[in-house]
């Protein structure tokens, strides 16, 4: 019996409108960490860095961020944006919606036509759930110490991200022919810890092994 489509996510809250001079102050910041950052790394991002490389001071950057971990946070933000538009309304298998029909060949002159194929089916929870682990090692790998350092920033502070409860959301909904799907999504997200990744690297791991491990356990 083929699996029923799970609910549809809704997208974390987009912060509220900001006054012009507020949003290009923000820009500013955000575009001098991203140069930091580039150049120098997480350790790269104090906030008298960033407030100097922005040409700003160094209270617009503490009123607004506060520290390190909020400038990271905010870097973040986009990327993790990116990924959860793609999981509640992008193509599959990541996505929800079935691959579009295929495109007309352009008019012609001729009697003939190229018909359009039929739409693919919607993926199975299990092939959604490999696409979106891959869909994040992807992103830890692009981001792995912004992540780390956003992730440890205080004890517990993992699991108190907004953005983790939207991931642990998404697995439990594909998740559905367990017995205890939270406890999966747990499972799976425990695999993908910026720091367990981080130590695995260290240890010699490669990512390909590291892939092929959660994708295992997504498979379940």
């Amino acid at each position: 019996m083929p699996e029923s489509p799970p609910p549809a996510l809704p997208l974390l809250d987009a912060p509220p409108r900001e006054r012009a001079d507020a949003a290009r102050n923000r820009a500013l910041v955000l575009q001098a960490a991203w140069r930091l950052y580039t150049h120098g790394g997480v350790e790269a991002l104090t906030t008298d860095a960033v407030a100097q490389e922005a040409g700003v001071g160094k209270g617009t950057v503490y009123r607004r961020f506060r520290d390190k971990s909020g400038l990271v946070a905010a870097l973040l933000d986009d990327k993790e944006k990116e990924l959860q538009l793609a999981m509640i309304s992008g193509p599959a298998p990541l996505g929800p919606e079935p691959l579009g029909q295929a495109t007309l060949a352009p008019a012609t002159t001729t009697a003939t036509a190229t018909a359009p194929s039929t739409a693919v089916a919607a993926a199975t929870h299990t092939e959604r759930r490999v696409a979106f682990v891959h869909a994040y090692l992807d992103y830890l790998q692009a981001h792995l110490d912004l992540l780390l350092a956003a992730e440890t920033a205080a004890p517990g502070a993992r699991y108190r991200l907004g953005v983790y409860q939207f991931w642990k959301t998404h697995l439990t909904m594909l998740f559905t022919e367990d017995p205890d799907s939270e406890f999966r999504a747990y499972t799976v997200l425990a695999l993908l810890d910026a720091g367990l990744v981080s130590h695995l690297l260290a240890d010699g791991w490669g990512w390909d092994r590291v892939r092929a491990g959660v994708e295992r356990e997504a498979r379940r």
